[in-house]
């Protein structure tokens, strides 16, 4: 019961308290309080979930009382678990942010409702046990995310948003495609069913090229090259008040959808997409951080830095030994902290300055230095300087693909550590840039962490939490790498997925 009860809240309090933000429109102060409660009592639902699954394994919840395999079935694993979490920490720290960013009562009384309708198809992704519900959750997220990207729209908002929406269109229509091809070959959309029936097919080219659509369509998700392009033509133009949870979650459920399928029903290991995952890894990591060199704003810089980074969680799916898909799991947790932070550090710059341009900005370590001192600490992290995340995360793909062997893997995990330097480099300008050179404008007012939590409360309250937690695991990775350990055990024992799923009520 416990487990059901558990599954049951981590979806419905983000759809009623959506359903309650448009029953409640232009009721600002209300609605605020209301969501407030709402993305607490979501993360406590989160915990819940993960403690159940840690203590008594797969939780499970068929949803009609529908034999398994034919109703709509969800399923949370510890790897799903963790990314539920994740999610609702992150939702937590995007929706402090959002409250402090947005000034307009209009802006806000749109964004709420649809902040939380994308709250609930980020937690129904993580759960769906079969795969045409994935679909519809991913379905859920776009259009959610879309009116997040238009909310106020500039015409540069509009021009990124429809190529997001457009590149998405594709990925959908590719995804359609793999679900087809696979129900006709195994009669069944349960990922369990489908992955015990798959390797009885007579014609195996047939669930090679059904494995290639779903590479497509969650690669373009996840913005690996040469797939990327929609994400920094998109990312920098809507306010980062607005679109926090998305830049946050968006590419890694892209991965999440990829280390999903390609550990339990179409395994990786020795097919011709684990070449091609390899290779692509090295030129998203490559490509991605070579973009973010040739910027001068702050957004688009992270912006490529996203695409960069997805290429080190695919490298450790694309390794496929358990200690490089612990690694990129640990990347994805490592990832979705920092780079949010940084995002949220540019916001706060531009509430501060005016502005997102490199020349424009200046000055601000004399002016804000407990800013300064926070960029570094999430800036570090991504570059991979020990102690912090960022080296532990790339610890882990680089023991991982230097233990495997093979030459391929090795040298794209040397590109890795290269890349590192590269990123570097990005951070340096910025902080160059942006903190140490003088302010164009000449000398501004200071600004010390009182003024700044005066004046941008949940902004700041958001970019505290998320390094308080990012030192935390830094100086303590011991939990987090057990637990993606524990995550990866399941994946790579696949049979007990399908035993748990299969097994129920036969």
């Amino acid at each position: 019961m416990n487990m059901n009860v558990a599954i049951v809240l981590t979806l419905t309090i983000p759809l009623l308290t959506a359903i309650a933000m448009l029953a409640l429109w232009g009721k600002s102060k209300l609605q605020v309080f209301i969501g407030g409660l709402s993305t607490l009592f979501h993360l406590a639902a989160t915990l819940w979930l993960f403690r159940d699954v840690k203590a008594q394994g797969i939780q499970l919840l068929s949803i009609g009382n529908w034999p398994n395999g034919f109703g709509i079935m969800l399923v949370a694993d510890t790897m799903a678990s963790l990314y539920l979490v994740l999610s609702a920490f992150m939702a937590l720290m995007a929706y402090w942010y959002a409250i402090s960013y947005i000034k307009s009562k209009t802006s806000l009384s749109i964004f709420l409702p649809v902040f939380f309708f994308l709250i609930f198809g980020l937690s129904g992704t993580f759960l769906a046990g079969d795969l045409f519900n994935l679909y519809v959750w991913f379905e859920v997220m776009l259009v959610s995310s879309f009116v997040l990207f238009t909310i106020g729209a500039n015409r540069q908002q509009f021009e990124g948003s429809l190529k997001y929406v457009a590149i998405n269109v594709l990925s959908s229509t590719f995804f359609l495609v793999g679900i087809a091809l696979l129900y006709g070959l195994t009669g069944h959309l349960n990922m369990a069913y489908i992955a015990k029936d798959l390797p009885l097919v007579s014609n195996q080219q047939l669930p090679n090229i059904a494995a290639t659509f779903f590479f497509i369509s969650f690669g373009i998700k996840a913005a690996i090259f040469p797939l990327f392009f929609w994400l920094p033509a998109t990312y920098h133009t809507a306010p980062i008040g607005l679109t926090a949870l998305v830049v946050a979650l968006l590419t890694k459920v892209g991965i999440y959808a990829l280390t999903r399928f390609f550990t339990l029903i179409y395994p990786l290991q020795g097919t011709i997409l684990q070449t091609v995952m390899l290779v692509l890894a090295a030129l998203t990591m490559v490509i991605g951080v070579l973009g973010a060199a040739a910027q001068v704003d702050f957004r688009k810089i992270l912006s490529f830095h996203i695409v960069s980074q997805i290429g080190y969680m695919v490298m450790g799916l694309a390794i496929y030994t358990p200690l490089a898909i612990a690694g990129s799991l640990f990347f994805v947790v490592h990832n979705v902290l920092v780079k949010t932070n940084l995002f949220f550090i540019a916001g706060s710059v531009n509430t501060i300055s005016g502005s997102y341009k490199l020349k424009e900005l200046g000055g601000l370590i004399q002016q804000t230095p407990w800013l300064a001192l926070l960029f570094v600490i999430s800036a570090f992290s991504l570059t991979g300087i020990p102690p912090l995340t960022g080296f532990w995360g790339k610890y882990l793909l680089a023991r991982g693909g230097f233990e495997e062997g093979n030459s391929l893997v090795i040298g794209v995990t040397a590109i890795s550590l290269m890349v590192s330097l590269l990123t570097l480099f990005s951070m340096t300008k910025i902080w160059n840039e942006v903190f140490w050179k003088p302010n164009p404008a000449g000398e501004q007012p200071k600004l010390d962490l009182l003024n700044l939590l005066k004046n941008q409360p949940g902004m700041m309250l958001s970019i505290l939490a998320i390094t308080i937690l990012v030192l935390a695991i830094s100086f303590a990775p011991e939990t987090l790498i057990n637990w993606c350990n524990e995550s990866t055990s399941i994946i790579s024992g696949r049979q007990n997925y399908i035993n748990s799923v299969i097994g129920v009520n036969n």
